[in-house]
């Protein structure tokens, strides 16, 4: 009888220790958000880029950029992402599925092109409603009209199905350890092409890309775990959009209230200093200002006395040059007496010396005359 009890005893403590390892379980995946771990703008950024589905697949799934970083297998590596296509006319669904186990596969997102009578294309990247909730949606707008849009209305085109499967893998792949948030965050910022634009919406513009998705849909892990979706993580918003935009506000609303905080104290304490200081200035201004003022006047009546010294005694330079005025005045006449002088003396010598030199002259031609007038007088 004892050992049945200790046989039961142990089979419940047994079966407790189970659903306490289940409920912890639980608990531990409430605490994390899965739509953290792969961003859909990125997904919208390669997909601009790749040349086919094919290489779509390898950028994916490349370990250089590590554009995923989900582990819904909780065995601490990021899963692999394969890609399959579904096609109704101009239609082309693609749809992203995580590998979880064999044969055991969870939608992540899906890719829906599709193309008009007037040759234009639309996509939409929409997010699987169990993961990232529902209708979210996001338009890229590439800055160039992607490669892969060419690939996809060729006339021998066939619907892409990944060949990969659990632990059968490409080459170039290898599985890795998944990052903190805050690093796959900045992983995914500089994998990400700005130059196009990611535009949210709420509604899907393809009517027969939900139908043509529910053919081919794997929802392993929502089997598994119905009560750990998206409306249950957050049942206070609609999707990952929402979600987002309730971050950043809730981020912004308690940086501002910090920052207002610190302003209204940092005002408080410059307003009191700057009272008791204007108080301070204001009173030394008051017993300082007489004084300045009497300073002030005392310094201009004496630059006043001395100045009226300094002028009077400057004065006397007037008389200087009145003197040196006359001084000049009596130079002048001076010199401009004995210049005429000396040119009276210099015209009455001149004068003087022309009436000899003329007198001179006269009397050797009257000398000549009488000379002359002789010596006719003896030959008659």
């Amino acid at each position: 009888m004892k050992a049945k009890l200790q046989l039961v005893a142990l089979i419940t403590t047994f079966f407790a220790l189970q659903i306490n390892a289940q409920d912890r379980t639980t608990v531990n995946a409430m605490n994390s958000e899965i739509s953290d771990n792969l961003d859909l703008r990125a997904v919208s950024s390669i997909f601009g880029e790749s040349q086919n589905l094919k290489d779509f697949e390898r950028r994916l799934n490349d370990p250089r950029t590590k554009i995923s970083n989900l582990d819904l297998n909780d065995d601490n590596q990021v899963d692999y992402l394969r890609v399959i296509e579904s096609i109704e006319k101009s239609t082309h669904i693609i749809i992203i599925q995580s590998v979880i186990g064999r044969d055991l596969y969870q939608d992540v997102a899906t890719i829906e092109v599709e193309k008009d009578r007037s040759n234009n294309v639309s996509i939409q990247i929409v997010g699987n409603t169990y993961m990232y909730g529902q209708n979210y949606i996001y338009e890229p707008e590439y800055s160039y009209t992607p490669q892969i849009y060419a690939s996809l209305w060729i006339n021998s085109y066939q619907p892409y199905y990944s060949s990969w499967t659990w632990n059968y893998y490409p080459s170039y792949y290898y599985s890795w350890t998944p990052y903190p948030l805050y690093r796959y965050r900045s992983n995914i910022y500089g994998c990400v092409n700005y130059y196009n634009k990611y535009n949210y919406v709420n509604y899907r513009r393809c009517y027969r890309a939900p139908v043509i998705y529910n053919s081919y849909s794997c929802n392993w892990y929502e089997k598994r775990y119905p009560n750990y979706s998206f409306s249950r993580r957050n049942y206070q918003v609609a999707n990952r959009y929402e979600l987002d935009q309730r971050r950043y506000n809730n981020n912004n609303r308690s940086r501002n209230e910090i920052a207002y905080s610190r302003n209204n104290s940092d005002y408080s304490r410059n307003n009191s200093n700057y009272n008791s200081n204007s108080q301070r200035e204001y009173s030394q201004n008051r017993t300082s200002a007489p004084r300045e003022y009497a300073t002030q006047r005392v310094e201009s009546q004496r630059d006043y006395s001395q100045n009226r010294v300094y002028t009077q005694r400057t004065e006397p330079q007037k008389d200087y040059s009145q003197r040196d005025y006359s001084q000049n005045r009596t130079n002048t006449q001076r010199e401009n007496n004995n210049q005429s002088v000396e040119r009276q003396r210099d015209y009455s010598e001149n004068r003087g010396n022309y009436q000899r030199e003329n007198n001179s002259q006269r009397s050797e031609s009257q000398r000549n005359t009488d000379y002359s007038s002789r010596s006719s007088n003896r030959r008659i």
